[in-house]
């Protein structure tokens, strides 16, 4: 497996800037399971006022949430998505944040990198986080 570096991402003071405009975030990949990070971010960022938009391939609700199966069966506007899913995943990710014309920003979570799918993200206007996690990044800001 070959791991990239990221080339493109926001420094900590557009991070500070993203969590204080933000308010719904599409998680894509967030596991029902509560011992996944992607339930313990997703849990911590709705404790944290955010609306949470559970995106994932089966279930009818996570974390009290209404469960959609893609960006696109989304139906009001998302201000960013938080991705827990393969590096491979954010060009098709990428595309469909730009097709839905409303995402703000594109977060690649901890250990995923696509350089390529960020540039993307970026020429459509998007801010861009690669290779860090959501919950660690607000938390550090709090304190």
């Amino acid at each position: 497996m070959e791991c990239e570096f990221p080339t493109i991402n926001s420094n900590m003071d557009e991070v500070k800037e993203i969590f204080d405009n933000v308010k719904t975030i599409a998680v894509l990949g967030l596991s029902p399971d509560e011992s996944k990070d992607s339930h313990r971010v997703a849990k911590y960022l709705q404790s944290q006022g955010y609306k949470i938009v559970p995106v994932y391939p089966k279930g009818e609700t996570i974390l009290g949430e209404k469960v959609y199966t893609s960006l696109a069966d989304i139906p009001f506007v998302v201000d960013m998505v938080d991705i827990f899913r393969k590096a491979a995943a954010l060009d098709a990710i990428a595309d469909a944040c730009i097709a839905r014309g409303d995402v703000k920003v594109f977060w690649a979570q901890k250990g995923i990198v696509n350089n390529k799918a960020a540039q993307k993200a970026q020429d459509a206007g998007m801010k861009v986080v690669q290779n860090q996690c959501s919950m660690v990044d607000h938390r550090n800001l709090q304190a």
